[in-house]
């Protein structure tokens, strides 16, 4: 069972996700503190649980970010797998594995993504 979370902000206008089963576990709203001046302040987290396949998720996140105006990332586990999902790119890597994770943060910071605090 893969847990994870998108924020809604993040989701490019336009775009949608189907054909990917989930059920929503929780939707929030969180004031953010150390978001970028390109932002908003105020996120919205869309929890869920699915059981598809981890890759498939992934690729289907990645198509649904936005890039504009600023970068945003989705990650969620899959077993001892870490996803960390871009916009059009995906990083997967062993949880644990410190190298994977660098060049998954190196290519966060050369698109100026603001936080890079995921969780292993």
């Amino acid at each position: 069972m893969i847990r994870g979370y998108v924020i809604a902000e993040s989701i490019r206008p336009g775009s949608t996700l189907k054909g990917i089963p989930m059920t929503l576990t929780k939707v929030s709203r969180k004031a953010q503190l150390n978001a970028s001046a390109d932002q908003p302040r105020i996120w919205t987290l869309i929890e869920f649980e699915t059981t598809a396949k981890a890759a498939r998720l992934a690729n289907a996140l990645a198509a649904l970010l936005d890039d504009k105006p600023s970068v945003w990332y989705s990650d969620f586990n899959d077993g001892d797998e870490k996803f960390v999902v871009f916009p059009k790119r995906v990083f997967r890597y062993r949880r644990g594995d410190a190298l994977a994770r660098r060049k998954a943060q190196s290519y966060a910071q050369s698109l100026g993504v603001p936080q890079l605090d995921w969780m292993e």
